[in-house]
């Protein structure tokens, strides 16, 4: 392929996916990974013109990423742009992701988002979660729960060997290992979209591994520091 990809996790998503794929597809080719989708996701973003795998079950976006990440490295993709399949990402930002990547050579370009413009229960959800995450690596690192994304092909084979959450909090071990290596992250301002999508989060759980993940982050950094 030798030239970046797009991958959307999906899950249930019938209603909004396939504008998601069509509007993508003016920018890079587009493989959804239906993450055991009871609905008609699949059969939905492949009549958009996207390249789908389908997961056996309900996993969790994180092993859907996973999948997607292993897929994207064996066809040789030198970057892979994830984002969501429920119209909180605008397809037409891709470009800003790719010129930011080109031009600084950023293996994580994130999406950030302005928390003022969340409903109150994600602003604050956000906010308490970027706080956490500076606790737990000693980093300020903006908006890490952001799913709008470039990652480079060497973070991608990072992520899919060292990134163990199976669920939303993958993708805040990515941006940790990311920081941990060294290697260089941006972030670009994006549109903060909020409509009437339903979540599959639920925020009490979601929370408690999040605050479980933070712990972990936090001890294995601590042991890296004493082996200096």
């Amino acid at each position: 392929m030798n030239r970046p990809l797009a991958l959307i996790p999906a899950y249930e998503a019938a209603e909004r996916v396939g504008s998601v794929v069509e509007e993508a597809l003016a920018h890079l080719p587009v493989l959804v990974v239906d993450d055991g989708s009871t609905d008609d996701t699949a059969a939905v973003a492949a009549a958009a013109g996207a390249e789908v795998l389908s997961q056996p079950r309900n996993l969790g976006k994180g092993e859907a990423l996973r999948r997607g990440f292993v897929e994207a490295l064996g066809r040789g993709a030198l970057a892979v742009v994830t984002l969501d399949a429920d119209g909180q990402h605008d397809p037409a930002e891709i470009p800003a992701f790719l010129d930011a990547w080109r031009a600084t050579g950023a293996d994580l370009v994130v999406g950030a988002r302005d928390f003022r413009a969340m409903p109150p229960s994600r602003r604050l959800a956000n906010t308490l979660g970027r706080i956490v995450l500076r606790w737990a690596t000693g980093r300020d690192l903006a908006d890490n729960q952001s799913g709008y994304r470039l990652h480079s092909r060497r973070l991608v084979d990072v992520a899919r060997e060292r990134a163990e959450e199976p669920g939303f909090g993958f993708e805040v071990e990515v941006i940790v290992a990311c920081v941990e290596r060294g290697w260089r992250v941006e972030w670009i301002p994006i549109r903060t979209i909020y409509g009437d999508q339903g979540s599959h989060i639920h925020p009490v759980a979601h929370v408690a591994r999040f605050l479980r993940l933070a712990a972990r982050i936090r001890r294995a950094s601590g042991r890296r520091r004493r082996a200096r």
